[in-house]
């Protein structure tokens, strides 16, 4: 787990206002959902055979009433369950968001943390193709919009339970002519879930994996016109991709489409978003069928990509003005000034001093450049007396002109008008 210090801050601000943005234009409604679930609802919504459940939950038990407790490590079985416990779909399709803390016991690697957060998108409702190429353009558009580039998409489909299970009768056939040749979880899963072993990460199980019958043989026509219905309209998009026929991703509940992300910027794990349909999760707890798509992405990643692109140097923090003042009888002043330019929408930092006494202006001013403000006020006995302040560009050309406190606000805001012209 880590801090974020406020170094950090800028980047986090973009990256939250740059998601604000995203959801806006694409017509998303934020939910929100607590921290903590049933222990139940993810072994249900995730499945009992993924690494999820079996490795990487917080889960404890209750002490005031023996309830069996989760720190939430993923945001759609928390969402669907709020969903069904509320009744969303009775007016219709929802399309939703969420970002927060998620928690998995895993082995940290960089960008990816213990306690991590995640931007999640949820669509609920929606039956065809459209939806899913959807939420995938929306992932582009926020690489976009941040500047980032590098970032890849890769496509599958998974078909339905039927082609599935057709799919899953080959891999057992395929597997166990390899069982002396699989690691230990593979062998188990060869009994539980056979298609988590394409997700395996062992570099030593690569050609077996790859010499596995893939998922795209055994679709039926339905599962092949949607999964091609995507792929039309990421391409009159112009939304390159490519399709990985060993994509599976880590959870039980997809089907139909699924996607991810990747980049080769961040290590081997370089997933940086995925999802896909989950079109039986509803119906499988408790709520009645309705088809779903999502995507979540970790934003500890996007940060990292963010720095390691060199994406940070216009987000450095600073304010509109420093106050510089010299205790004694130009501090109230100075206090009141600073206050009336708040009240206009400015952002304003008031000199203070750490031993309350009175700092020299040269000290001030040093202070002053490295907030990063835009232009520094001057108040001492002087400007005072004649109830003036000097007012001083921190950014260009260092000019101080002389400006009355009566018309202090308006002289500022012109100031920083012509600043940004």
């Amino acid at each position: 787990m880590n801090d974020m210090l406020p170094a950090e801050a800028p980047l986090w601000a973009h990256l939250e206002q740059s998601i604000q943005s995203l959801v806006r234009a694409y017509g998303y409604q934020q939910i929100r959902t607590p921290i903590v679930e049933q222990t139940a609802l993810f072994k249900r919504g995730i499945g009992e055979v993924t690494d999820i459940v079996e490795k990487e939950m917080y889960s404890f038990e209750d002490g005031l009433n023996g309830e069996q407790l989760t720190l939430r490590p993923e945001g759609t079985a928390a969402a669907v369950r709020a969903v069904i416990e509320h009744n969303m779909l009775y007016e219709g399709p929802k399309r939703l968001w969420y970002t927060g803390p998620m928690f998995r016991h895993e082995r940290p690697q960089r960008g990816r943390y213990r306690q991590f957060h995640q931007l999640g998108i949820e669509a609920l409702g929606f039956t065809g193709p459209d939806i899913d190429a959807e939420i995938i353009l929306m992932c582009q558009r926020l690489w976009d919009d941040l500047g980032l580039s590098g970032i890849k998409l890769e496509l599958n489909s998974l078909g339905q339970a039927s082609e599935r299970a057709a799919h899953r009768d080959a891999l057992v056939e395929h597997f166990k002519k390899h069982e002396s040749e699989l690691d230990e979880d593979s062998k188990r899963r060869l009994v539980s879930n056979p298609l988590r072993i394409l997700d395996s990460k062992n570099p030593a199980m690569k050609a077996i994996v790859e010499s596995a019958p893939q998922i795209l043989n055994y679709l039926g026509e339905e599962s092949l016109k949607h999964f091609e219905g995507v792929q039309k309209l990421l391409k009159a998009n112009n939304l390159p991709f490519k399709i990985n026929p060993r994509l599976v991703r880590g959870l039980d509940y997809y089907n139909l489409t699924v996607f991810e992300w990747v980049t080769t910027e961040l290590g081997s794990q370089g997933t940086v978003a995925g999802g896909g349909r989950y079109d039986p999760l509803i119906a499988q707890m408790g709520g009645k069928a309705a088809p779903a798509c999502g995507w979540a992405m970790g934003m500890e990643r996007v940060i990292e990509l963010m720095k390691e692109q060199g994406l940070t140097s216009d987000l450095e923090a600073g304010c509109d003005i420093y106050v510089l003042h010299q205790a004694g009888e130009t501090l109230e002043p100075a206090f009141i000034m600073a206050e009336r330019l708040r009240s206009a929408g400015l952002e304003v930092i008031l000199h203070c001093s750490p031993d309350g006494e009175a700092a020299s202006f040269k000290s001030q001013m040093k202070k002053a450049d490295a907030s990063g403000a835009a232009y520094a006020i001057i108040i001492g006995p002087d400007e005072l007396a004649a109830n003036q302040v000097q007012l001083k560009d921190l950014r260009r050309d260092g000019q101080q002109i002389t400006v009355s406190m009566d018309n202090l606000v308006d002289e500022v805001i012109n100031q920083l008008v012509s600043t940004s012209e």
